[in-house]
């Protein structure tokens, strides 16, 4: 059976999901209404804790069957925020709403049959000690859907859906290489028929080869059954090739959020421009690009004053160490940044 081919047999079983013969909603799926995240860190019995604000008011909006890109530096909160969204951690003030409902108004199992996640290891999230049929069916026996036999054949025609063969089923994921680990972690998000998917790093731990393979059975997916992704990279060049719009993460905060082509072609924010100017070339002889930030960000428990980024800033002025800029919406609508000189 070819693998797009097999997708509409996955419909007959979970009742829900986008209707792919129609066009796609342009609501926003998933919202984020100004959600936050405090830690405390360390402290005991005659000693204060230091607080860490790992997601400060975070704002996002993704529409109904779209990417939304989120790239930042390692530490910047978007691991913690996909935590968050996927009901892992909760928040500390804010809320998430899917298909304008309150993320908290549902519980853990009824939130797993509209959000799934993707991660980065492939190998650390599969159970090792399960076969392959047993940890994608997993969740169809938790929410008691089908009968042995019915979840059996939706096993088999997910596994041939995201291109694993028939004996994969009866194998263990130690007997897999690390493309077909990461295909078998998308069959079991799959499996529920989510809206939405949380993408955390899903390529990062792979061979540059079958990441492509990887990107392509998303692409084909996501057009297949009209999915919204969240996907959060620090690779600008899996981003740009994947979603449709990039928000940029930086020590908690958004600090711009685009269209692709607008943060690829035109980015405002100083951070977003250094992100971009990061990039290596395939020109020989360039060597690794000096983009002037240093090496280490600011500590997230003791931030910067004013605007987070204006130590490692090369427009900063006093206004920027006194005053922390809002995610302001450009003119046009389109563009959100959080820079008191931003690029015009």
């Amino acid at each position: 059976m070819n693998a797009l081919s097999s997708a509409g047999a996955l419909a007959d079983l979970a009742g829900a999901g986008p209707d792919t013969d129609t066009d796609i909603d342009t609501m926003s799926a998933l919202e984020l209404c100004a959600l936050s995240k405090r830690f405390t860190l360390g402290g005991g019995l005659f000693k204060r804790g230091r607080a860490l604000q790992a997601v400060s008011e975070v704002s996002l909006a993704i529409p109904r069957g779209q990417v939304m890109g989120l790239v930042g530096e390692s530490g910047c909160g978007k691991s913690t925020l996909a935590k968050m969204l996927l009901g892992l951690t909760t928040p500390s003030a804010g809320e998430v709403r899917v298909d304008g409902r309150p993320l908290g108004d549902a519980g853990q199992k009824a939130l797993a049959r509209h959000i799934q996640p993707i991660f980065q290891d492939p190998y650390s999230s599969l159970n090792p000690r399960k076969r392959v049929a047993a940890i994608v069916e997993l969740p169809l026996r938790v929410h008691g859907i089908g009968t042995p036999r019915e979840r059996a054949r939706r096993v088999a025609e997910t596994l041939d859906l995201v291109g694993l063969p028939k004996r994969a089923a009866e194998q263990f994921p130690g007997q897999l290489s690390g493309g077909q680990r990461q295909r078998v972690a998308i069959a079991r998000a799959l499996i529920m028929r989510p809206d939405i998917v949380i993408c955390d790093e899903p390529t990062s731990a792979l061979d540059v080869s079958v990441q492509a393979q990887i990107l392509n059975l998303l692409l084909d997916l996501k057009q297949e059954f009209g999915l919204t992704y969240l996907f959060i990279s620090h690779d600008l060049a899996v981003v740009e090739h994947l979603v449709d719009r990039v928000a940029v993460m930086y020590l908690g905060r958004i600090v711009e959020e685009g269209s692709r082509e607008q943060i690829f072609a035109a980015p405002r924010h100083p951070y977003t421009q250094a992100l971009l100017a990061s990039a290596l070339t395939p020109e020989p002889g360039l060597g690794v690009p000096d983009i002037g930030l240093g090496d280490v960000m600011p500590d997230p428990s003791n931030p910067p004053s004013g605007c987070a980024f204006h130590p490692r800033c090369p427009k900063a002025q006093a206004l920027c160490r006194e005053t922390r800029p809002a995610l302001v919406t450009d003119t046009a609508g389109a563009t959100r940044v959080a820079c008191h000189f931003a690029s015009a």
